[in-house]
């Protein structure tokens, strides 16, 4: 499932292997049309909670402990359920995780990246 499994900025166009595109990002993206953002679904009740977010604010040295503090809220019930949805996206084909973050490798599509090709 590793490979199945990629993050993508919602700002670059979509390629034809990106399977089912996700945007897990709780805000919508500024300047991104829904019909522009060939979006599958919206999966905001994944994303970090708005304390963590503006915490981490992605700053790469605070990235450690923000994929801590994000796995540890991804086990309250709403976003473990929105997570287990993604896992079976997953199993069903590539998932294509979407955010707008400049800097994909450090945000929370990453972090959710790395725990859905874990296992």
């Amino acid at each position: 499932m590793r490979d199945r499994v990629q993050v993508r900025r919602i700002y670059d166009d979509p390629l034809p292997d990106d399977g089912a595109r996700v945007l897990v990002d709780r805000l919508w993206p500024r300047g991104v049309s829904r019909s522009r953002a060939h979006l599958d679904e919206w999966c905001k009740q994944v994303a970090p909670s708005p304390e963590l977010r503006t915490w981490y604010h992605h700053d790469p040295d605070l990235y450690e402990e923000f994929s801590r503090r994000y796995t540890a809220e991804l086990d309250d019930p709403q976003p473990a359920a929105a997570l287990s949805h993604l896992k079976d996206l997953a199993a069903e084909g590539t998932l294509t995780l979407l955010t707008a973050t400049k800097r994909p490798e450090i945000s929370e599509a990453a972090v959710l990246a790395a725990i859905l090709t874990a296992h």
